[in-house]
């Protein structure tokens, strides 16, 4: 709920705090701005004019809400949890601390609520762009508080008041990240690696992940985060069915590249089953 990290927000457009008023129906910051709080729970925090992007559609909420949901990407939810336990054991956070982990394009919040179910007493701001995804993070766990804000735009985040950031397959704002970590906080990156879904890449004519994407990571973080552990391979079969590879493609950027009759037609002409490799880079960095 908002009310759990009300302590870690703060105006878009100022930074200064928020507070919940008339039960927690709006947020308003020492400056005087209001922001209401929709019947869903989730607060839209971006400056100015508001958000230029609508992120993930409904549609997409939906396949991604399917695809994870049937554990294919378990070896990658485990991953992203023990990197946060690792760098709370790092910054020395004590056991009766209530941490607060801020999940970047958080998505449904699948990543986020396993690691809060992990990490006791932990505290969670889920934030993406995608107003639908905001809709289902507010139902991922009761101690998370859903915001929908753009990362480019800036995060609505006090600084220093951030334990752990996790960023799974999202936008990167390092600067940003820096910010609104404490002293010894760090942020948890999982990046794809060149080869994920490398077999639906072909029959479905999707495009493969660059090369060197994480040592472009460590470059553009320059002067704003820095590696603490070398980048950790992990790598693990999958055994999707149609159904699943058609979730799996309508959560990702190429659900708006490729027609949704085209993409039926692909699909159904793959096998009924397929042996699909999930590959990317564990890595954690602290301010720099």
């Amino acid at each position: 709920m908002l009310s759990d990290i009300i302590d870690v927000l703060a105006d878009p457009a100022d930074g200064t705090a928020l507070s919940g008023v008339d039960d927690f129906t709006r947020l308003v910051s020492e400056s005087g701005h209001s922001f209401d709080v929709a019947r869903q729970g989730f607060v839209t925090l971006a400056p100015g004019a508001g958000l230029r992007h609508r992120g993930d559609s409904m549609e997409m909420v939906r396949a991604r809400e399917t695809f994870l949901s049937r554990g294919h990407f378990a070896p990658f939810v485990e991953a992203v949890t023990s990197g946060v336990h690792d760098a709370l054991d790092d910054a020395a956070v004590p056991d009766t601390a209530r941490p607060v982990i801020a999940d970047i394009g958080a998505g449904t919040g699948y990543y986020l609520s396993h690691t809060l179910d992990d990490v006791e007493g932990s505290r969670g701001v889920g934030l993406d762009i995608s107003v639908h995804a905001a809709r289902q993070l507010t139902r991922c766990h009761k101690r998370v508080g859903s915001v929908v804000a753009d990362v480019w735009a800036g995060l609505p985040m006090r600084d220093r008041s951030i334990d752990v950031v996790t960023v799974v397959f999202a936008p990167r704002n390092a600067a940003e990240f820096a910010r609104v970590l404490k002293e010894d906080g760090q942020v948890v990156f999982l990046t794809a690696d060149r080869g994920h879904l490398a077999e639906l890449r072909e029959p479905l004519g999707i495009l493969d992940v660059e090369d060197g994407k994480i040592e472009r990571l460590v470059e553009q973080a320059r002067g704003h985060l820095t590696p603490v552990t070398e980048p950790e391979l992990i790598e693990f079969p999958m055994v999707l069915d149609r159904e699943s590879i058609a979730a799996q493609i309508g959560m990702s950027p190429s659900a708006r590249h490729i027609g949704p009759g085209e993409l039926d037609r692909r699909i159904q002409a793959l096998p009924e089953t397929m042996t699909v490799t999930a590959r990317a880079h564990l890595l954690r960095m602290g301010r720099a």
